[in-house]
């Protein structure tokens, strides 16, 4: 029984991931394809220098894409393995055809670049979001910056690929010759970036809650009884006495941090609340995230 549940439970994330490599591809071969390269406006990484390609001798797009990422592919695959390689391929795949085929019959916009800029933004970040958010990339700047971030962890993924974006843009400058290219294209990069995060964590990031009261046990009851949510317990020395008292550590979802804030003063009037913002929670009760 436990073995069906599983198996049907992998065909269903199976499912889901091609569902969002197969979406989050089309939104961003339509950036690219509509409102992005029809301005040369660039996105980075080799989607950038494939846009720069087709500007020069008009190569297609999304096979050049693809083409650039198989040496970056193998690489990958021996840090984070064949399931990766698996997934990224795919979504690299995807990815690229959507940019050639789109190019046969989606129109372009070629009006405000600063909406191509905009929307060209939203769109590919939103598409980038979705890949990673099952565990995969489009490979280019998104597997460096994966790359980079196991050495520093702390970075998201959108500052990250950010970071990469900027040094191919600044190139292009020497083939389009134009500086209202490079800064339309560092909109376009920026509003990319924060979509990424946005799609990854959702509109309200979960909130983190340290409070400090001499009603700890009284307070985890409140706390579980009322939000249903797990707590762990420090003792610490607190107030100006240095006084022994209880420290909570609580993630709950934002919509839930007033009302627990509230509950925890009701109770002890004196104690010491922090909340915090954090954008990812891994565990019961929460969303769950593939880590890759």
């Amino acid at each position: 029984m436990q073995d069906r549940k599983k198996q049907t439970h992998n065909a269903q994330q199976t499912v889901l991931d091609l569902l969002a490599y197969a979406a989050g591809g089309a939104l961003y071969a339509a950036a690219v394809r509509v409102f992005l390269a029809p301005n040369d406006i660039l996105l980075g990484g080799f989607t950038g220098i494939s846009t720069v390609l087709h500007h020069l001798f008009g190569t297609p797009i999304g096979t050049v894409v693809f083409l650039l990422n198989i040496p970056l592919l193998v690489l990958a695959c021996r840090k984070f393995g064949a399931a990766f390689l698996l997934r990224t391929g795919l979504a690299t795949l995807l990815s690229s055809a959507f940019m050639d085929l789109f190019a046969l019959f989606l129109p372009v916009y070629t009006g405000d670049r600063l909406l191509g800029a905009l929307f060209g933004g939203i769109l590919g970040g939103a598409g980038l979001g979705l890949v990673f958010l099952r565990g995969a990339t489009t490979g280019g700047a998104d597997i460096l910056s994966k790359l980079l971030r196991l050495k520093f962890p702390q970075m998201s993924m959108g500052r990250l690929i950010l970071l990469l974006d900027l040094a191919v843009v600044l190139l292009s400058f020497a083939v389009y010759r134009s500086f209202e290219a490079v800064l339309y294209s560092l909109v376009a990069i920026y509003v990319s970036a924060q979509a990424v995060d946005l799609a990854q964590t959702g509109l309200s990031h979960d909130k983190l809650l340290f409070i400090v009261t001499e009603k700890g046990e009284t307070a985890v009851r409140e706390i579980v009884e009322t939000l249903d949510r797990g707590v762990s317990v420090l003792d610490v020395r607190g107030g100006y006495t240095g006084e022994k008292r209880q420290m909570l550590f609580c993630a709950v979802r934002a919509s839930d941090a007033a009302r627990l804030a509230k509950a925890v003063r009701a109770l002890d009037d004196s104690a010491f609340i922090v909340i915090s913002d954090i954008s990812d929670v891994l565990g019961e009760g929460f969303k769950s995230r593939t880590a890759v």
